[in-house]
């Protein structure tokens, strides 16, 4: 069974970590709901959702995507690479360890969760101002005895390699070029993003379900000529936050694995 992991959105989101965006008002109680919406769509496609309360001191604790990686055998507790951002992994620890064993990050490496893209057994990550190389070496280190592959990929003008890439599974990926070192990738099948709707290579697949934000219709066209079952939703406000589809939740398979072969402890 998939499940998914959320967090109610915190009232203090207006005072979010920005990067590349302006700031600009966020309407909380419109967020509330465009979040709410994105909640029940994963329930509607039958995803297990656990709902974490809020976060009051953390504005972008909503976005529970970075403060871990989760594949089927362990989840990685990284260093973020936004400070304010580092206590949200004592919560979401807590919770993801009722569900897999944990792995934590230390040193000085840095590593956020929606610079990762899983393409079967091979993780991509973006090399950003969020993630650096200590962070790649020691994820790779965490994963290598359950015999997962990982990558390296620049990133360069957003904020984590999911802003300009997604997964589509059988073989392609979306992609925004000007944010994003297509040569790892170029054994896959590479759809660009259209140049009036670069934010829209980030998009939540779920099997043969793709959820595309509202304001990009071309992307949404462009996937449902691809065979994808295509939902648009407005998260407007979150995407003042440099918010996006796949950081709301962190989802997984919910079912026992084996443990590996060569077992490496943090």
């Amino acid at each position: 069974m998939l499940m998914a992991i959320t967090r109610r959105l915190s009232p203090t989101i207006g005072d979010c970590e920005l990067t590349y965006l302006p700031r600009e008002q966020i309407n909380v109680e419109r967020a509330i709901a465009q979040q709410n919406e994105y909640v029940q769509y994963l329930k509607n496609l039958g995803v297990s959702v656990v709902t974490l309360d809020s976060e009051p001191d953390f504005p972008d604790a909503v976005f529970v995507e970075d403060p871990a990686v989760v594949v089927d055998e362990v989840a990685v507790i990284p260093r973020m690479g936004a400070p304010s951002r580092r206590s949200e992994t004592e919560s979401m620890a807590k919770v993801l360890s009722n569900y897999r064993p944990l792995k934590y990050m230390n040193g000085v490496a840095t590593l956020e969760g929606g610079d990762v893209v899983r393409a079967g057994r091979t993780l991509y990550v973006g090399l950003s101002t969020r993630t650096n190389r200590e962070g790649i070496a020691q994820l790779q280190t965490f994963l290598e005895p359950y015999d997962y592959q990982v990558k390296a990929v620049e990133v360069h003008g957003c904020l984590h390699l999911k802003t300009g890439c997604s997964y589509l599974g059988n073989n392609a990926f979306l992609i925004n070029r000007c944010w994003v070192d297509t040569t790892p990738l170029e054994v896959f099948d590479l759809i660009e993003a259209p140049p009036d709707e670069l934010w829209a290579a980030n998009v939540l697949v779920i099997g043969n379900n793709a959820l595309v934000p509202a304001c990009c219709p071309e992307t949404g066209a462009i996937l449902r000529d691809r065979g994808l079952n295509v939902t648009k939703i407005d998260v407007s406000e979150l995407e003042k936050a440099e918010g996006s589809l796949t950081c709301m939740s962190i989802i997984f398979n919910n079912g026992k694995t084996p443990a590996p072969s060569s077992p490496n402890n943090s």
